[in-house]
């Protein structure tokens, strides 16, 4: 018997973190048969106006598409409405990536970048690039508690069936 997704979903990510914690998602909640196929693409960072743009390519491939994307570079109204014109779903964080991590763990997700990056380092081994490395503290339960106080993780995880 062959089997055929009965609905696709194209994630796309701003950079390899993004792309890492999608994939690291999608292993905890999506299983073979499900009824749903999940395809994460890494938009290689440049901003959230870039990741919009090069995502419209791939829209017409699968039945929904969302981009998460960081609100500290390029983003604006226009990006937003562009994004909403085009059907595609919007996964923010703000202001970064590190922060919405922080949000999930319940952790401060104030400060800069800089600041951000090296008090989440601990929680994915100093390595936000690999999938595996979200396991310890990004785990099934805590993602879907998170719902109750992340927004974009609601949104992600709604897209996802849940």
């Amino acid at each position: 018997m062959i089997w055929k997704a009965q609905r696709t979903l194209l994630i796309v990510g701003e950079g390899a973190d993004e792309m890492a914690f999608l994939t690291h998602l999608k292993s905890l909640f999506i299983t073979r048969g499900c009824g749903l196929s999940v395809k994460i693409k890494n938009a290689q960072g440049k901003g959230a106006k870039h990741v919009v743009e090069w995502t419209q390519q791939a829209i017409a491939a699968y039945d929904t598409v969302a981009v998460l994307v960081d609100t500290d570079t390029d983003w604006s109204d226009s990006v937003s409405r562009l994004a909403t014109k085009k059907k595609i779903h919007l996964l923010l964080s703000e202001p970064c990536f590190e922060a919405l991590m922080m949000r999930i763990l319940k952790e401060d997700p104030n400060g800069d970048g800089i600041a951000l990056k090296k008090r989440f380092a601990p929680f994915v081994k100093d390595d936000a690039t690999q999938s595996e490395n979200y396991l310890k503290y990004f785990g099934r339960n805590c993602l879907l508690e998170s719902r109750a106080h992340v927004p974009t993780i609601d949104t992600l995880l709604s897209l996802l069936g849940l």
